[in-house]
């Protein structure tokens, strides 16, 4: 059996194995009956879970930069596909069915960002380690988290049937996504909304074997897209992704295509299902040197312009976004409720009107957090709006390159292309070959 195809007998393997694990499980249902609060019920004392144990803590850690350490090796040092591939089923199995996806650092920046905005948040420790840990290893090393450590990128992994060629101005158009989930993402965590990275995360009812209805379509819809896109979630909506991209572009170190000179063969682009190799530029020039400096300098003029009326355009969004906060949602029904507009009370109301708070006191809290998310939306609007320039400047600027490279930005450092690059295959049988010659020298 061929090396590709033990690959994809093991993925035949661990994919049945995953399916009837999920499908075992029945949707979650509410077990008790929820209590009515015109009777004499008594509200149950709120209490939190104690933190996990300081072992496992440290486990968690540990085992976070251990994986790290083997895939940065396995990238970069041995080149070797098949050991990143071992490597990310052992990191869907651990961080994902024995942890459950949680700590996930694809999350995290969502605590971080509570943290910084809620100075009564205390962040716990372990959190900030998975946070910081694959941005250092990205920084140093490239994207070796997400080529065999992260449990979402290994599970749409497993499921990579025949990928398909997206053309490239919808790649490009796609990529965006993640820069506005982040954005969102943070804004709703600092203002104490939602941590909507963690709510819809699509492959925890895989990991914890349940989830609702709408969880686990969810999944499934991923799950059959993940087969002809190769990782959608990490291409085109992970907001983790962004931050790793961004260090990733400044690595010290990334892995390349071919270990000594390109012969050009575009296996490299023909194997990388995530389009992230960059093609060798024409030799004729396009336009003039002067052309590109009068176009660079135009899109610089009207970037602040684009910063200040993205930023404006977003803050008037502040009554929409706002809406996500559980207080706000609950004003607004408590108004339509006592102007007649509903005739019948939530529960959610019912619990407010029994807890004493006057109304007077929760309109006020709406309206200090709809004043959050005004200037929250000119914070967010205005770094979309930079983003945004940036990737236009980005493409108006023309480099020179001579040979097929991995787009640092966007490459996951899986291990595809130099697996199918002729040079790599050259290189690794040369030792081989000069061990044959010299055991023929000695036998001779």
């Amino acid at each position: 059996m061929t090396q590709t195809n033990a690959d994809r007998a093991i993925r035949l393997v661990l994919l049945t194995v995953v399916m009837l694990a999920w499908t075992a499980t029945g949707l979650t249902q509410d077990r008790f009956p929820r209590p009515e609060f015109e009777t004499a019920y008594q509200l149950p004392r709120t209490t939190t879970p104690g933190p996990r144990a300081l072992f496992y803590q440290i486990l968690d850690a540990a085992a976070l930069w251990i994986a790290l350490g083997l895939a940065s090796f396995f990238a970069l040092k041995t080149r070797s596909r098949r050991a990143l591939f071992i490597l990310m089923i052992l990191s869907v199995g651990y961080f994902g069915f024995f942890r459950k996806g949680c700590v996930c650092p694809v999350g995290s920046f969502q605590n971080v960002s509570l943290a910084l905005a809620d100075a009564s948040y205390a962040i716990p420790l372990v959190v900030i380690v998975f946070f910081v840990t694959p941005l250092i290893f990205t920084l140093f090393f490239g994207r070796t988290f997400c080529a065999a450590v992260c449990p979402l990128g290994g599970v749409q992994d497993l499921f990579i049937l025949k990928p398909l060629k997206l053309p490239p101005i919808v790649t490009q158009t796609l990529r965006l996504l993640p820069t506005v989930y982040l954005g969102l993402a943070v804004l709703f965590a600092a203002t104490g909304s939602a941590f909507i990275v963690c709510r819809y995360d699509p492959f925890v009812s895989i990991f914890r074997f349940n989830g609702n209805f709408g969880i686990i379509l969810l999944t499934g819809g991923f799950l059959l897209l993940s087969m002809f896109i190769a990782r959608p979630y990490c291409q085109f909506l992970c907001p983790y992704g962004v931050l790793l991209g961004w260090l990733s572009n400044l690595s010290r170190r990334h892995v390349k295509i071919t270990p000594d000179d390109c012969i050009e063969c575009r296996l490299c682009e023909e194997s990388c299902p995530f389009d992230a190799i960059r093609k060798p530029t024409p030799a004729k020039v396009p336009e003039s040197r002067r052309q590109g400096i009068r176009r660079l300098g135009i899109l610089l003029m009207i970037l602040p312009i684009i910063i200040v009326f993205s930023g404006w355009t977003v803050s008037r969004l502040n009554l929409v976004l706002s809406r996500v906060h559980s207080r706000v949602r609950l004003a607004e029904r408590i108004r339509l409720e006592d102007s007649g507009v509903f005739k019948n009370s939530t529960l959610e109301t019912r619990t407010f009107r029994s807890s004493g708070t006057t109304t007077q006191t929760l309109f006020d809290d709406a309206v200090i957090i709809q004043k959050r998310y005004r200037t929250g939306g000119w914070l967010l609007g205005g770094f979309l709006g930079l983003v945004f320039m940036l990737r236009l400047i980005g493409l108006s600027v023309r480099r020179t390159r001579t040979d097929y490279e991995p787009d640092r930005t966007y490459c996951l450092s899986c291990g595809r292309c130099f697996k199918y690059c002729p040079r790599e295959h050259a290189r690794i049988a040369a030792p081989i070959q000069s061990q044959k010659e010299a055991e023929n020298e000695t036998a001779e």
